[in-house]
This record gives C-alpha cells, sequence and structure tokens, in this order.
C-alpha cells in the first residue's frame, strides 16, 4: 500500500514538555507519591505508560494527604485547585501547556478591563473547564443556535477560544456574535498554531489520497478535529489509536493512504502504523 504522511503531525511542544515533567516528577519522588488530577494528555497508550511507571492519574484532589505531589495535566486548572491543594500542604507540579496557561490570562485580563468573557469551545473539555475558572460568569458558546439565549446584549464582550477548535469553526462563530448587538468586541485569538498547522495540513494531504487515518486518542479533541475535516473533505476517513484497530475492509478499492496524527500522539504508534500498512495488498 503507497502511504503518504502529513507534513505535520503527531506530539506537539506542550505535550512533551507534559510528559517529560511528568516522567521527572515520578522518578524524583516516592512511589504512590505523585497524583495527577486526570490523564496527563488524552492518549491512552501514554496514559498507559505513565501509570507503569507509577503516576496515579485518577485523583480526587478532596482525597489526598498532605505531603503528596499534585501534578496539574497539560489541560490547566482553575484557580481553586492551586488555593485547594495549598491549603491541603500537596505538592504542586504544573504541567499546563504555556499556550492554555496564555488563554486562562488572557481571560483574566479581558474581566479586569470590563469585559464579559465568550469562551468558543467544548464546555466539557478540561481546558475549557480550566480556563473560565479565571474570570466569572464567563460564556461558553460553541454553536450559533445556542447564542440568542446566552449572549448577553449591549455589554462589552470579551472573546477567546478553546487552543485546539478549528479557524474556520472560531471564524463562523465570532461572525454570530458580532452580529449580535453589542456595545463593544475585543477579540484575543488563543488558538494554538500547532493544532492550526496540523489541520491545514490534513486539508492539503486529503488532494493526495484516497483514503485517510487519523491516529490518536478518542477523547482527544484536536485528534477529533483532524478526522473530522478529512470526512468534510469527502475523504474515507478512520480515527484509530493503534495498528490493532485497523482492518483490512478499510482499504479496499484504495491504492493511496494518508496518514497524520493528533498532537498528542507519539511518534512510535505513528511508525508502527505506517511500517504495517506499506505491508498490506490492498484487497480489489
Amino acid at each position: 500500500m503507497e502511504v503518504r504522511l502529513a507534513r505535520k503531525r503527531g506530539f506537539c511542544f506542550g505535550v512533551e514538555d507534559a510528559i517529560e515533567l511528568a516522567q521527572r516528577t515520578v522518578q524524583m519522588n516516592e512511589p504512590g507519591k505523585v497524583v495527577a488530577l486526570g490523564p496527563v494528555i488524552h492518549n491512552a497508550q501514554v496514559v498507559e505508560n505513565l501509570e507503569q511507571a507509577g503516576l496515579n492519574q485518577s485523583g480526587d484532589l478532596e482525597a489526598l494527604r498532605a505531603g503528596t505531589t499534585v501534578l496539574i495535566r497539560s489541560h490547566g486548572a482553575d484557580p481553586e485547585t492551586y488555593v485547594r491543594a495549598a491549603e491541603k500542604e500537596l505538592g504542586i507540579v504544573d504541567a499546563t501547556c504555556v499556550l492554555v496557561k496564555r488563554a486562562q490570562t488572557v481571560v483574566k485580563q479581558l474581566h479586569e478591563e470590563g469585559y464579559r468573557v465568550i469562551m468558543i469551545g467544548d464546555a466539557n473539555h478540561p481546558e475549557v473547564k480550566g480556563v473560565i475558572g479565571y474570570a466569572p460568569d464567563v460564556i461558553v458558546v460553541d454553536r450559533e443556535e445556542d447564542l440568542d439565549a446566552v449572549l448577553p446584549k449591549r455589554e462589552r464582550l470579551g472573546i477567546v477560544a478553546q487552543t485546539t477548535h478549528a479557524p474556520e469553526h472560531v471564524a463562523e462563530m465570532i461572525g454570530a456574535i458580532a452580529s449580535r448587538p453589542f456595545r463593544e468586541l475585543k477579540i484575543v485569538n488563543t488558538l494554538c498554531l500547532e493544532v492550526v498547522r496540523r489541520q491545514e495540513a490534513v486539508a492539503e494531504l486529503c488532494d493526495e489520497v484516497d483514503v485517510m487515518f487519523v491516529l490518536g486518542g478518542l477523547h482527544s479533541a484536536n485528534t477529533r478535529e483532524l478526522a473530522r475535516i478529512s470526512a468534510e473533505a469527502g475523504m474515507p476517513t478512520y480515527h484509530l489509536e493503534t495498528w490493532a484497530q485497523f482492518e483490512p475492509r478499510m482499504i479496499a478499492g484504495h491504492r493511496v493512504a494518508g496518514v497524520t496524527a493528533g498532537a498528542s500522539t507519539p511518534d512510535y504508534i505513528i511508525d508502527e502504523f505506517v511500517e504495517n500498512l506499506r505491508a498490506v495488498e490492498p484487497a480489489a
């Protein structure tokens, strides 16, 4: 099978930094003394490797005892988490992505400047849950049809977006917000350029292949976005975590396969998939 790879794919610097910090913290502490408040990144294989190394990634902050080290995962956390950790005399190691940190800072600054903050994003995503904690009453929107019910009128609005969102979707939402009555609109770009580059690369690759494989965690927002972009381009698209999920029927009738991967997908998963796929003879 002929296989072509997206020019930008796999780990971003924020994910690499979070994993390295998690590994180093576990190595420097006694077993069981480091707890992350949820998966460090959205990749099941990396999560499993970190747990095998001794990192508990299902910690309940309120259940932890003094002396335990809390690892803030790459998606960040709200200010209350840091306050409670300090009150409980827990150590804090912060693996928050620097771009998520920036989004947190921007939300705080917009509020201090008198803007009502609007965040374009998935309200259930851990990044969004953490970011909106940096200002009171942040409104989270992700669908144009919801705006009339939640958008305040005649206020000064400050807009940010979830870092992993597609620029096209954010632009559409901003346009929809701008069509409503408001006194002032301030937009701060909080999108991750590394994620945007991966989105651009998968769109380009769709012009060169006849089936697309998107590798990464099924719960990874940026990986799901890559799969959405490919599918909306009319490409037969399969979002898989590893080669073990591949089925020969997926390439039946196809000659050239594209492969990309989300920002939390390690190289070894990509390399194994590509090597195995190139060895497969497509069915007629």
